[in-house]
């Protein structure tokens, strides 16, 4: 017999199961409303971009759609007008002519035509001096950097003057006190004088520009004045000197256009034409404005090396004395210079 304290123990087990594949009905509607979206914005850019005309003609197209038959015409704008519209109408409010298929009209002014060749060729003109100018610009920054890598020319930085003028890029190398770039009234260099002109030759290879050179000098006179040999003589040879120096440093042929003397006529230092700094050589890398003014303005047959100033010039830079033809006479040491 059993016992009734005893009840049996049921355990329930329910099964969960996912749910049943719904199918990909949904992305075809979803597709379906997408198609509709797009073509609705389709449709309203047609009839915002459609001039009034052509929604007209359109219009009575499909009221008497035989017209067009009967009576021929290119397109659906006959429908309602026999004159073609458009043209310079931008609205097109009769017919569908368009601009291009009108012939045109539109005057000219032949004189202004020159002067707007002039305007581009200008326009050409003033381009090349920007891109020269920038060239100029990079070759200082190259010699700047040259100077600044060298430390034996690091030291004489103070006396080498870098800066762009209306000519183009200007190198001065100017003396010191106890420093000079030549031996004391001579066109001899000193031994850095030549080491920095062969490291410019090498820099100034980098562009095509010509090169102008001339030689400076302070005030101080000779004991002959300007009937013996003078500071006319001086300042060309040290110039020459200089142009020497480039060469023997590796500057291209045909470069140098110039080499000049000019003496005393052109000071560094205007308030004190005794300062040291006003002995100096300027080398010039000349922009094309520059070179062909210089060409145009030089000497006969165009010989470079033609020296200028004060009428002296030429006979300076063949080394001898102005006025007399003849070399200079020996007499006393020239002053300290």
């Amino acid at each position: 017999m059993s016992d009734d304290t005893q009840q049996p123990i049921v355990v329930k087990r329910i099964k969960k199961g996912g749910g049943g594949h719904h199918g990909g009905a949904w992305k075809i509607a979803y597709a379906d409303f997408v198609t509709a979206m797009m073509a609705f914005f389709l449709l309203m850019w047609l009839l915002g971009s459609t001039a009034q005309g052509d929604l007209e003609g359109i219009a009575d197209y499909f009221q008497n759609p035989l017209k067009l038959a009967m009576q021929g015409g290119e397109g659906a704008g006959d429908s309602s007008s026999i004159i073609k519209g458009g043209g310079e109408d931008l609205s097109r409010k009769v017919g569908q002519v368009r601009r291009g298929d009108t012939p045109s009209t539109r005057a000219v002014n032949l004189d202004a035509a020159p002067s707007r060749t002039k305007t581009e060729e200008q326009a050409a003109t003033e381009a090349a001096e920007r891109r020269e100018r920038s060239r100029l610009i990079d070759l200082k920054g190259k010699l700047e950097a040259i100077i600044e890598a060298n430390p034996t020319l690091r030291q004489f930085k103070n006396q080498i003057l870098l800066d762009i003028i209306n000519e183009g890029l200007r190198i001065q190398l100017i003396d010191a006190q106890n420093r000079p770039m030549f031996t004391s009234s001579s066109a001899e260099l000193r031994p850095y004088t030549r080491e920095l002109l062969r490291d410019i030759a090498r820099a100034l290879n980098d562009v095509d520009n010509r090169i102008s050179m001339s030689g400076h000098t302070d005030s101080t006179q000779y004991v002959g004045g300007e009937r013996g040999f003078s500071n006319w003589e001086l300042s060309s040879n040290r110039a020459n000197a200089a142009r020497r120096e480039l060469v023997a440093g590796g500057l291209e042929a045909g470069k140098m256009v110039r080499v000049v003397g000019l003496a005393d006529t052109i000071h560094l230092v205007p308030d004190d034409p005794m300062d040291p700094a006003n002995r100096r050589i300027s080398i010039i890398v000349l922009n094309k404005a520059a070179e062909d003014a210089m060409r145009g303005q030089g000497a006969p047959g165009g010989s470079p090396g033609a020296a200028s100033g004060n009428g002296q010039g030429a006979g300076a830079e063949m080394g001898v004395a102005p006025g007399t033809g003849l070399p200079p006479a020996p007499g006393a040491p020239p002053p300290p210079r």
